[in-house]
This record gives C-alpha cells, sequence and structure tokens, in this order.
C-alpha cells in the first residue's frame, strides 16, 4: 500500500463473550493521533449484538458511533467483500468458533466471515481473537486450517508479567497486543525487557 493510500482496518464483533475487547479496540484507534489512525471499518453479528446487552450498559449505537464506516452483517455486497477494496487487514474481537468455523471452511455466508475470506486469499493479515475454553478438537482443526491459510489465531490472553492493576489494564494490553500484529502502536502494552531477577 502506498503512503496516500488510506489506512483501513476491518473490525468484525462476534456473538462470543468479550464484546468489551471489540468496543476498547475501537475507542483505542478512534482516540490515536490522526497522523497514524486507521480508518476503523466495523461490522457487528446479530448475536454480537444480543452478548453486548448481556455483558454492558452500551446500545449498538453507541459502538457503532465509535467506528469511521458501519455495515450491517448480512451485507455482503459491501466494500468489504470485495479484494479490490484495500485494507491493512482485519481483527475479529471476539471470535466465536462459529465464526472460526465458517472463515477455516470456507462458508462465508455473512460479511464477517466474507470479509475474512477476502482478507486471507488477498494475502492481507487476519487476526481472530478466539473465545472459548475448553477446546475439543474441531476448535482445534478449525484453528489449524485458519493457520495454514495465513491467519493468526490470538486469544485474549493476559500477560500477569505486566502486573495489570485492573481489568481495564488487561484489555487494554491484549488489545495493545492484537494491534503489534499490524505495527499500530498504542502505547498500553507494557513490554517485556531484559532485566536481571532480583535473587
Amino acid at each position: 500500500m502506498s503512503n496516500t493510500a488510506k489506512k483501513r482496518l476491518i473490525i468484525g464483533i462476534s456473538g462470543a463473550s468479550g464484546t468489551i475487547y471489540g468496543i476498547r479496540l475501537l475507542d483505542l484507534i478512534r482516540n490515536m493521533p490522526d497522523k497514524s489512525r486507521p480508518e476503523s471499518h466495523l461490522v457487528m453479528s446479530r448475536s454480537a449484538e444480543i452478548t453486548l446487552a448481556y455483558e454492558t450498559k452500551m446500545k449498538v449505537a453507541d459502538v457503532h458511533r465509535l467506528a469511521d464506516v458501519v455495515y450491517a452483517n448480512k451485507d455482503i455486497g459491501a466494500s468489504l467483500a470485495s479484494g479490490s477494496f484495500k485494507t491493512m487487514g482485519m481483527i475479529i474481537a471476539p471470535c466465536s468458533v462459529k465464526t472460526l468455523a465458517e472463515i477455516a471452511t470456507g462458508v462465508t455466508d455473512t460479511l464477517i466471515s466474507r470479509a475474512a475470506d477476502v482478507i486471507l486469499k488477498e494475502r492481507r493479515r487476519l487476526v481472530c481473537m478466539v473465545r472459548e475454553t475448553p477446546l475439543h478438537s474441531g476448535h482445534l482443526k478449525n484453528m489449524l486450517a485458519l493457520t495454514e491459510m495465513g491467519g493468526i489465531v490470538a486469544p485474549p490472553v493476559p500477560a500477569f508479567y505486566a502486573k495489570p492493576k485492573s481489568l481495564d489494564e488487561m484489555i487494554d494490553h491484549t488489545i495493545g497486543r492484537a494491534l503489534d500484529l499490524f505495527e499500530i502502536e498504542t502505547n498500553t502494552v507494557k513490554r517485556w525487557k531484559d532485566e536481571k531477577a532480583n535473587l
């Protein structure tokens, strides 16, 4: 992508628990300096909208306002469904095992899974923050299939070495690490330092 091309990042929010990851991701991008801020393109599934109501006090419209562009998940003819629409890639946060399975098997009948499929075929970066535990062999096989196609499986695992003081700090660190994969700096990641342990 040329330096003059608009930087766009697709954010998918599926129905798994952890909608706060997608919300915080949008919020961090929105508050970045304009010079380095990518344009955010949001797709939420219907299940994500239901989960949002269970897990937060936010309305769907509140989440939409955090994004630059919003698409309906049923709109499979949207620009995101075409490889000619240039983007940096896509993060699905959180990524349900249903969405994971759709992408891994190529059965893409929603815009989230279709956009992810386009990212893979165009050899762009796809990061799926898969939110499920424990995992059975079908989940693991789908993760392997996604990885073999060039995607990145990045479960939202907290980094305790960062000594988070709150749930918000844990979330921000995790989202910051996901954005690291796109070389987007959020200043929310406490980097590991090569220091001698106090013995």
